[in-house]
């Protein structure tokens, strides 16, 4: 199949309009280039013919990522998902409790089920329900609180997604005293003569009798692999890790499971009467430190939607299921779940249950205790202090869950993360104030104090290694006024010489923030070698308190800062200091740029008083607005600043220095790139190389008289 595929794409690479023009692409690249250069763009033509409207499941196919979240094994698997998973949601409405996957060696997969049938009268439109089920987007039971009162599927679109990305799809239904077909040959629906020729219709083929009271769904789908990637594939484990988690969240239902692909391999069978509690004891790895600790919580909340037409407001049942429990290793496993759906990516769920976790760890469990107390501000458990070694599972089961995207690997219905913190806390609270066993609860204490201290001491000792590394035998320089704390939280403000450098050290927090005036010319180090960059006092005081060392070398672990800021004039001589320091990170420092750790402040252009308190303004347009906003008359007069210089401590510290009120730009690397490419246009314009100059402003003049010039 894959090979006569390949073959297939290299048919049509030799005959498709698409290659020849392709072969032709550097001389349109080239004739591209010439037409931006000449200031023209020839414009692509768009009009109405351009605007396209995908069609019934034209559009599935045409963007299936959207749909399935890729091409590769992962969206294979997750049309297997939708068809289990529609039949799970039978079992957990009460109305089936056997489900059988087969694996064939043709590539489908066959999947069945003992619950009510998908239904098969007509929809009025000569259509039966069961053909508009596997062909229009957004048809299903599933909406509102009909067929289902909480669902894994509930967008409409699983079954068709199945049947627009399949090249054949065979449905059966079990219901009203017979076995009905419908079959989908690429999409269109119809059934098999006895001659094997296929005829289209809506009309279901009625296989056989069969008892009144047997109902059931089965289908069987061969996926297009031409719309696969070439190494997509069924992964019998995974298929088998699926089934058996919904064992346990439908705790009851029976699962067969074969793979006929592998010769002589027998079936396996799954089923689970403990739900959740048997998934987290199945998952502990290593001695438990605690039992299993069931919350189950039936609750309610509010939500807005719109119900015919209209936004109102609809009361929704929920119910929060949890199971949990300790172990003696480090590694924490927390899987979630809405409905019979698992949410790879957590969401409002499970925020609501590590908020709930780490309310309950420091101000139940934690509280005053003796040993965290030596740790001063450090002696509060982070969230992985309290996920060290947790195995548990969290599940809600609401109607019309809103996910975040149709894969459904993140739940965003707001209020559930109120709900189950609630419901943990109390919980929890129970537990750990004499709900649990003593041994248990005492144990799970040390467990966290213990990974708490562990946390803080490794995280000292690096700040201390850190330290003594980067000070040298030369240590900081001298004119860097330094903060009490370094790391993350730590701030290196650069400023321009002694008349800002004063009033930035008298505004500053000096338990985090640094200060580092600049004295002296700062190397154009997009020219200079690095001989000269080591050379240069300002960049090497710049390199030497930054503390992560320079080029290949640099160690983004090592920086004694967690943000360099610099502070510059809003002037030309600002901008061109800026452009200095962006370069020289650029060229020697660049990790610091690649992780969003240096920023550009933005200090204000004007001030002006006005009723006891200080305005500013950041452009002309921004100061005449204000003005007119503050209503102040025409005479009234701002403030000019021509420097940060000019401001006063408290000036600075307001507009510049508090992370509350200041203004910062990240500087990303295209920004570095820019300023690599505006520091050499500032050694054309600005510099005392005549020859250059001229040069620069003939070629970039169009309406240069050359002959006018006085150079």
């Amino acid at each position: 199949m894959v090979a006569k595929k390949n073959a297939a794409k290299k048919s049509a690479a030799k005959k498709t309009p698409a290659t020849k023009s392709a072969a032709k692409a550097p001389a349109a690249k080239k004739a591209a280039k010439k037409s931006v250069g000449s200031g023209r763009k020839k414009k692509a033509d768009y009009g109405a013919d351009q605007i396209q409207i995908l069609e019934g499941l034209d559009a599935v196919r045409k963007r299936p990522g959207m749909y399935i979240g890729g091409t590769g094994s992962e969206g294979l698997h997750h049309l297997a998902w939708e068809i289990i998973d529609n039949c799970v949601d039978e079992a957990a409405a009460g109305f089936a409790s056997h489900i059988e996957v087969i694996l064939h060696k043709d590539g489908s997969i066959e999947v069945s089920d003992d619950g009510r049938g998908i239904p098969i009268q007509n929809k009025g439109d000569g259509r039966s329900a069961l053909e508009v089920v596997f062909t229009e987007l957004h048809a299903g039971g599933k909406f509102g609180s009909g067929a289902y009162s909480a669902s894994g599927g509930l967008h409409g679109v699983g079954a068709s997604v199945v049947n627009a990305l399949s090249s054949k799809l065979v449905a059966e239904v079990e219901r009203d005293g017979a076995t009905w077909r419908l079959v989908f040959n690429e999409r269109l629906p119809g059934n098999y003569l006895k001659s094997g020729t296929f005829k289209p219709g809506s009309k279901l083929a009625k296989v056989k009798k069969i008892p009144a009271n047997r109902t059931g769904t089965r289908v069987r789908y061969w996926p297009d692999l031409e719309l696969f990637d070439d190494e997509a594939t069924i992964d019998y484990n995974e298929i088998r890790e699926h089934v058996a988690r919904v064992c346990f969240l439908v705790p009851g239902l029976h699962i067969k499971l074969h793979d006929r692909r592998r010769g002589g391999a027998e079936p396996e069978e799954f089923v689970a009467a403990g739900g959740l509690a048997d998934y987290v004891d199945l998952m502990s790895v290593g001695e438990n430190v605690t039992d299993i600790l069931s919350l189950h919580v039936e609750s309610s909340f509010e939500e807005r939607v719109p119900v015919d037409g209209s936004m109102q407001n609809v009361l929704r049942d929920c119910t929060v299921d949890i199971a949990m429990r300790w172990v003696k290793g480090y590694e924490s496993n927390i899987v979630s779940f809405v409905n019979t759906i698992p949410t790879k990516e957590g969401g409002t769920h499970v925020a609501g249950f590590e908020q709930a976790l780490i309310y309950t760890t420091n101000n139940i469990l934690l509280h005053e205790n003796k040993k965290l107390k030596k740790l001063k501000n450090d002696g509060r458990a982070s969230s992985s202090d309290a996920q060290e070694g947790l195995i548990a599972a969290v599940k809600v089961t609401f109607p019309e869950p809103q996910f975040k995207g149709q894969t459904k690997q993140e739940l965003g219905t707001p209020p559930i993360r109120n709900l189950v913190y609630e419901a943990v806390k109390t919980g929890l609270t129970d537990w750990m104030q004499g709900g649990g066993r003593k041994t248990q609860i005492n144990g799970l204490r040390d467990k966290m104090a213990q990974a708490v201290i562990n946390r803080v001491t490794a995280k000292r000792q690096l700040e201390t290694r850190r330290t003594l590394n980067n000070l040298g035998s030369t240590g900081m320089p001298d004119k860097l006024a330094d903060c009490r704390r370094h790391g993350p939280d730590s701030e290196l403000l650069i400023v321009e010489g002694n008349s800002a450098a004063g009033p930035a050290k008298n505004g500053r927090d000096s338990s985090y923030m640094a200060v580092l005036p600049l004295r002296g010319k700062v190397v154009n180090a997009g020219k200079a070698t690095l001989k000269q960059v080591v050379e240069n006092t300002e960049a090497s005081a710049l390199i030497t308190a930054i503390g992560g060392g320079s080029g290949e070398d640099f160690d983004i672990e090592s920086c004694r800062y967690g943000r360099i800021i610099i502070l510059c004039d809003a002037d030309v001589d600002g901008s061109h200091i800026r452009c200095l320091l962006l370069t020289l990170i650029f060229k020697h420092m660049r990790p610091l740029l690649e992780h969003g750790m240096v920023y550009a402040a933005q200090p204000p252009l004007f001030s002006v008083k006005h009723k006891g308190e200080m305005h500013y303004a950041y452009s002309d347009d921004e100061r005449d607005s204000l003005h007119a906003e503050l209503g102040l008359s025409e005479d009234k007069r701002w403030q000019r600043f021509k420097g940060l210089g000019e401001m006063n401590v408290d000036e600075l510290a307001d507009t510049t220095l508090n992370p509350e009120t200041r203004v910062l730009k990240r500087m990303s690397m295209s920004d570095a790139e820019e300023a690599v490419q505006a520091t050499e246009l500032f050694r054309v314009l600005m510099g005392n190389d005549v020859a250059d100059r001229k040069d620069y402003i003939v070629s970039n003049s169009k309406l240069l008289n050359p002959e006018m010039l006085d150079v």
